[in-house]
């Protein structure tokens, strides 16, 4: 289980250089860029969870504290019942994280960056060889798994990526907009994969991925977290959103929470600049 609790947070901003300055005039400093300004919601087991919102929302910077890749500036993340700033190995053992699958060493086989990841993860040689071939399996990387990865397709980046994240057998996991990229097929097979890791048979792992695809979200997700200018203004299943909203249709009920003057008991409105 993951567990967000007010996370926010703030880049400091680089020296303003206007173009009066070439003549002596003044500069000056930007104001500080707020990435996140108050993110809560509960990633329960077996089941997935969607971060959906729109471009520059605060889901990447959101996900990238989850991870422990950044440092909140207020809030914090709980895997599991651990912290992830003050015990950062043991939550950090506990999770698998898939970013952008263009991360991949290419002159290395598929096998070889999953088993480099693997080595980090501390498994030795022959368990990491087992888990190997049950991914493969698992994910249908197979035929690909000795394949030099430089000439791999997205969707085989993709599942190549999962089977790095997965190699330690976390039982969370944390996927930042899985779809990119990815033809219908592909998805098809992700999102298959997804609902088998969540379920009894995978393990019932915590899932949680972020996407401004509403439809992905919808198709794919039993818990839906809504981020907007850096809050979450609602959560709650596809018929719970639409119900607070008012809308029979997702893509409405979005609209109006994300943008609109609705929101849930608890949630700030966001109909104001921020």
């Amino acid at each position: 289980m993951i567990v967000v609790e007010g996370l926010a947070k703030r880049y400091a901003a680089g020296p303003r250089r206007p173009w009066w300055r070439r003549f002596g005039g003044p500069g000056g400093v930007d104001a500080p860029v707020v990435g996140v300004r108050e993110v809560s919601f509960r990633a329960e087991d077996g089941r997935i969870t969607g971060l959906l919102g729109p471009n520059g929302a605060g889901k990447t910077t959101t996900m990238r504290m989850m991870a422990g890749l950044i440092a909140p500036d207020a809030g914090r993340v709980l895997i599991d019942g651990r912290e992830v700033q003050a015990e950062a190995g043991v939550a950090r053992a506990r999770l698998g994280v898939l970013g952008d699958p263009r991360g991949l060493y290419p002159r290395l086989s598929a096998r070889e960056n999953i088993a480099y990841y693997a080595a980090l993860q501390g498994l030795g040689p022959v368990a990491a060889a087992q888990r190997i071939e049950e991914l493969g399996e698992t994910l249908g990387l197979g035929p690909l798994l000795d394949r030099r990865t430089e000439g791999f397709s997205q969707g085989e980046r993709m599942k190549t990526a999962l089977a790095r994240a997965l190699i330690h057998d976390p039982p969370n996991l944390l996927l930042d907009e899985p779809t990119n990229g990815l033809d219908v097929i592909a998805t098809r097979q992700l999102r298959a994969t997804l609902r088998h890791l969540a379920s009894p048979a995978g393990g019932g792992k915590c899932i949680v991925l972020s996407s401004h695809v509403m439809s992905e979200v919808a198709q794919l997700c039993d818990e839906i977290v809504i981020v907007a200018r850096g809050r979450t203004v609602a959560r709650g299943s596809v018929a719970t959103l639409c119900a607070v909203a008012g809308e029979a249709d997702f893509e409405e009920a979005f609209v109006r929470l994300a943008f609109g003057e609705v929101q849930q008991d608890g949630m700030p409105t966001l109909t104001r600049p921020l």
